[in-house]
């Protein structure tokens, strides 16, 4: 499993979830964080349908997809 060094907690498998990125290794995408970000108003309820999200694996998300929308990190920089 490969993590980019200033997301420990964004992490990319080959064989899980067509080796896109995911939280922790879980099978649950970066991008379907954000999704779920986008649909919750409410953190309490969130994390009530997904109790096994922390919220540093929301802060992650976020900043991972603010850091590629300039083009600041990508999957060159992944280290094992």
């Amino acid at each position: 499993m490969l993590a980019i060094p200033e997301f420990q907690r964004i992490t990319v498998e080959p064989g899980k979830c067509g080796g896109k990125l995911c939280i922790r290794g879980m099978r649950i995408t970066v991008r379907r964080v954000i999704e779920i970000l986008a649909t919750f108003r409410d953190q309490e309820e969130l994390f009530r349908e997904y109790p096994f999200l922390e919220e540093e694996d929301l802060q992650q998300a976020l900043c991972y997809a603010a850091a590629t929308m300039d083009d600041e990190v990508g999957y060159l920089n992944l280290v094992a």
